[in-house]
């Protein structure tokens, strides 16, 4: 895997700043770098699905470095409703980040794409070579499939325009700024909103969905934030790179700790007419370890870093908090 010397970026522009991701990577690299070099922008500042106005946010802050965070996510629920949706709106933000990236000279493009773009089948641990080797999960194959399209873009943009771009796929993440609606909600999340929820209330039980035996591999989003520069200054391969922890835990062991960590003292019920979803989904680091990375926050600490902040922040909705 080719690298270069790092270099100091002159303007990083980072869209999707006030999402789940942006809101963690935001101050890792003004810390980095300096808040002076580093934009953030948000949906209400430009509408990236407009090539007009992509265009124009590229023309007004001419980054050398593009941080595309920018995507329409959620849950399965969400998915499942509205897999049109999350098809048309993340092919238009790729396609559209690649070109105007590639038309205003960008020297170095930073593209998440997602775990769920990995084959339904994929053998756990999944190495970064499997990503083709067949179709996404049902659930998701709108977002994943537009998701995907990344890795062609970032070669064949790098092939005839000489864009450098780096594919990095995080995995299950969690932690503050978490997208916590019922609705749109990723597993820990929607979970860790009901366990609060129902202890508010003092409800007696909480009603999992599936059986709780499918194993995932959860990564405290702080934890992909601080990986990321590495990949602005020093890795500049078409090559996609894991960010995950490449633990394993069950969703009933996931239930478990969150249950202590909230304190909550009801009776946890699974529902297995429910789905599970892919029996198991555990990625394979060696090479993000490979490039001296790690993601090493525990499941146990992330959640009660998550935990505290739900809390703080559930009853008077400030700081970001979607419910």
């Amino acid at each position: 895997m080719p690298t270069s010397e790092p270099a100091a970026p002159r303007r990083i522009v980072v869209t999707g700043a006030s999402g789940f991701l942006g809101r963690h990577l935001m101050p890792v690299l003004q810390a980095r770098y300096g808040a002076e070099r580093v934009v953030g922008l948000a949906r209400r500042d430009y509408d990236l699905t407009d090539p007009v106005q992509m265009d124009r946010m590229f023309a007004q802050h001419r980054p050398d470095v593009f941080v595309h965070l920018a995507a329409y996510s959620g849950g399965i629920a969400a998915n499942r409703n509205h897999p049109a949706d999350f098809y048309y709106q993340n092919t238009i933000l790729t396609a559209y980040g690649f070109e105007f990236a590639a038309r205003h000279g960008v020297r170095k493009m930073i593209y998440p794409i997602a775990g769920c773009s990995y084959p339904a089948a994929a053998r756990s641990p999944i190495d970064e070579e499997q990503m083709w080797a067949g179709a996404p999960h049902p659930d998701s194959e709108g977002y994943a499939a537009a998701k995907k399209l990344g890795l062609v873009a970032s070669r064949t943009y790098r092939a005839q325009h000489g864009l450098t771009s780096v594919i990095v796929i995080p995995g299950n993440m969690y932690g503050e700024w978490d997208n916590f609606r019922t609705t749109h909600a990723h597993v820990v999340a929607g979970m860790l909103r009901r366990f609060v929820e129902a202890k508010r209330t003092a409800a007696r039980q909480i009603t999992m969905w599936g059986t709780g035996r499918p194993r995932r591999d959860f990564v405290y989003a702080g934890d992909v934030a601080a990986c990321l520069p590495h990949f602005i200054e020093a890795y500049d391969s078409s090559e996609p790179v894991n960010v995950s922890s490449g633990t394993e835990t069950s969703i009933r062991e996931l239930a478990e700790t969150m249950r202590e960590e909230v304190g909550f003292e009801g009776e946890l019920v699974w529902d297995a007419s429910k789905p599970d979803g892919q029996e198991a989904k555990i990625f394979d680091v060696r090479r993000l370890r490979a490039l001296g990375l790690t993601c090493e926050t525990t499941l146990r600490a992330g959640l009660r870093r998550t935990y505290a902040w739900l809390e703080r922040h559930y009853d008077d909705r400030s700081d970001g908090l979607r419910l």
